[in-house]
């Protein structure tokens, strides 16, 4: 038997092993991360359903008939209020009309503060306030999970002011009853000019 040869046909399988390692990444720090992420968007499917994300964001859901061929594209039903005229988002990670550009660190920020990677502020009927209760695990999976959907390319109509006039399907919140309107916040009287002798 020749040893050389044998030794040389080992070292070059040792070295084809670790070049596809290297290639595909596949270190068990890599490996574990994919399989956490892959248990990542269960969870962030079944949180996006019971939190109600279809029914806004996916278009036709508001009347009976959501189109799951288009999960969360978004929506040209109108929400009109104090704030003026919002429609539901893209959620997809369609890059040009969707969140395709935001990462999942980006999702989880929006989703807890109510604030875009842009700066821009996420106006109502959006409960961010209701997800940024979520854990860290589940804010997790649910960015997860919002990236593994299909990209659908799908631009909603922009934000209008207060006071211009839109077309198509509109949701018009009344003015509140007295019991609903927002209230001012609580007033410290100890920090009111003359209330700090109150103390």
């Amino acid at each position: 038997m020749n040893w050389t040869r044998v030794s040389s046909l080992a070292l070059t399988l040792i070295a084809l092993t670790l070049c596809a390692v290297a290639l595909t990444g596949a270190t068990y720090e890599g490996r574990q991360s994919a399989s956490r992420h892959a248990k990542q968007i269960p969870r962030g499917r079944y949180l996006a359903t019971i939190c109600g994300c279809d029914d806004c964001h996916t278009p036709g859901a508001m009347f009976g008939a959501p189109g799951f061929d288009r999960r969360f594209a978004g929506s040209e039903l109108g929400w009109q209020g104090r704030w003026g005229v919002t429609y539901a988002r893209n959620l997809t990670p369609d890059r040009e009309t969707g969140i395709g550009t935001w990462s999942e660190a980006d999702i989880v920020k929006a989703i807890r503060s109510g604030v875009r990677p842009d700066g821009s502020t996420i106006l109502p009927p959006m409960r961010w306030q209701n997800l940024s209760a979520l854990s860290d695990e589940d804010a997790a999976a649910l960015a997860a999970y919002l990236k593994s959907v299909p990209a659908v390319r799908h631009k909603v109509p922009d934000t209008v002011p207060p006071g211009q006039q839109v077309a198509g399907s509109i949701i018009v919140m009344p003015e509140p009853t007295v019991w609903d309107a927002p209230k001012a916040p609580p007033v410290d009287e100890t920090m009111t000019p003359g209330g700090a002798d109150k103390k």
